[in-house]
């Protein structure tokens, strides 16, 4: 077939561009209507930004189960596609579909029973309570177009459509774009507004990826007829992406304690976490690409694992760790030379400006380490080997960031320097670095070393 072909014989530079080019489009509007949506946010008030960043973590987490879930879906399917086995293929993508209505479900009930216990712990402005309450509890219980969007959309990119993939998401971002104002300020519903504007564009992406791949992926036959869920293939599925799911839940609860943490030690308080919140807006820029650049990888490294190619799964992780770097130094470049300029994107008071700008610089520092980690987790994805992953999330999350994260702010409240918090960041990196090259050399030496080398 024309995907299994041009996974398993196109030129590897080439067919990585071809691959994520189009990804990397896709999450570059994803990013963008993100961004979007906080600065119609921010224009209502910067409380409303505020509660719309300490949604920030539930959010997350939400769309980390159905990424993570979409990861073992694809790493199994590549596989599958690799070794001509077509009915495995369909078997894996149609439990994708059914694990992503049930995350969907589990999402709707913990947000409309937990969203006023979770704003209530980090903070006591009613006001941001009630918008945050509001907005959580929208996009959770609409969710179900989040949730079948990505999966439908990492079966296009799973068998070699990422182009189809692009249209999704920017039809769901046009959408959203639009949506905002009218609904923000035209019918006055404020941080509301923005969540239904959200869940719309989502729903509309998700209808324009399931008739895709109904009409156009010929790889794959997805079909409810006789359905019945296979646990042990869901078992299969959830030992490659559970570590995704974990990897995202450890990054929640990271910028939850943070938030925390920011909230009680720095001299600016909620200010501080709403200037964390746009870094995390602003720096999807940067990372956006390293991600579809990783979604555009995994796919290739899978299918060539499943032909038993090492030269090709080689050629493929160098070349997708170079270009990972690249764009994380022209990040680093961008957030030390305009960091002002990027947060008056959000209509930044000067208190936000004087506390945002030293953040954006410290935290850059890390990007490029970050962007060797997320490039060399590909092969760990595309292996079966994303417990990995999991392992270094958890290191450099709650071992060394926030811990060092807490040192850093009390020593920066007693010493008048609350900046110093900001470089629990690189440091944790260092050590993220460390140990993600020490499991990468053992999975080459006892899965990919011992592979046929195959041909170019």
């Amino acid at each position: 077939m024309q995907s299994e072909n041009k996974l398993g014989v196109m030129p590897i530079s080439k067919l990585i561009w071809n691959m994520s080019l189009p990804i990397i489009a896709s999450m570059l509007v994803q990013a963008l209507y993100n961004i979007v949506d906080s600065v119609f946010v921010s224009r209502v008030s910067e409380q409303a930004l505020t509660a719309v960043s300490l949604a920030f973590p539930a959010q997350n987490l939400m769309i980390g189960l159905a990424t993570g879930t979409a990861v073992g879906v694809n790493a199994l399917m590549g596989r599958a596609l690799g070794a001509g086995l077509r009915q495995r293929a369909d078997k894996v993508a149609n439990n994708g579909v059914f694990l992503a209505l049930v995350g969907f479900v589990l999402s709707a009930i913990l947000g409309a029973t937990c969203s006023d216990l979770f704003f209530r712990s980090q903070t006591q402005i009613e006001d941001i309570i009630r918008m945050g309450n509001g907005y959580l509890r929208i996009v959770t219980i609409g969710s179900v177009g989040m949730f079948c969007q990505i999966m439908y959309e990492r079966l296009l990119q799973g068998t070699g459509r990422s182009l189809l993939s692009m249209y999704t998401q920017g039809l769901g971002a046009i959408i959203n774009i639009i949506l905002d104002p009218i609904f923000i300020f035209a019918l006055n519903m404020g941080v509301a507004g923005a969540a239904i504007a959200t869940v719309i564009g989502q729903l509309c992406g998700c209808t324009l990826a399931i008739w895709f791949n109904h009409k156009k992926n010929t790889d794959i036959t997805l079909s409810v007829k006789g359905f019945r869920p296979d646990f042990r293939l869901i078992g299969e599925i959830y030992a490659i992406g559970l570590p995704s799911v974990i990897m995202v839940a450890i990054g929640s609860v990271m910028t939850f304690l943070m938030n925390k943490i920011l909230i009680t030690y720095h001299t600016a308080h909620e200010t501080a976490a709403t200037a964390f919140g746009a870094y995390f807006k602003l720096n999807s820029f940067i990372f956006m690409p390293v991600f579809g650049l990783n979604n555009g990888v995994v796919p290739i490294v899978a299918y060539n694992y499943g032909a038993q190619n090492r030269r090709r799964m080689v050629e493929t992780i160098k070349r997708g760790a170079l270009y990972a770097s690249c764009i994380m130094v022209f990040g680093t470049i961008l957030f030390w030379a305009i960091p002002g300029p990027l947060l008056k994107i959000f209509d930044a008071s000067d208190t936000l400006l004087s506390v945002g700008i030293p953040a954006l610089r410290i935290i850059s520092l890390s990007f490029c380490m970050a962007g060797a980690c997320i490039a060399l987790g590909s092969s760990f994805q595309a292996l079966g080997k994303s417990v990995y992953s999991m392992i270094t999330s958890i290191v450099r999350q709650l071992v060394f960031l926030i811990p060092i994260a807490y040192v850093l702010a009390r020593y920066g409240a007693s010493v008048g320097n609350s900046d110093l918090v900001w470089w629990s960041y690189p440091i944790a990196e260092v050590f993220s670095l460390t140990l993600t090259l020490c499991f990468f050399r053992h999975v080459y030496k006892t899965t990919i070393a011992p592979l046929p080398e195959g041909r170019e």
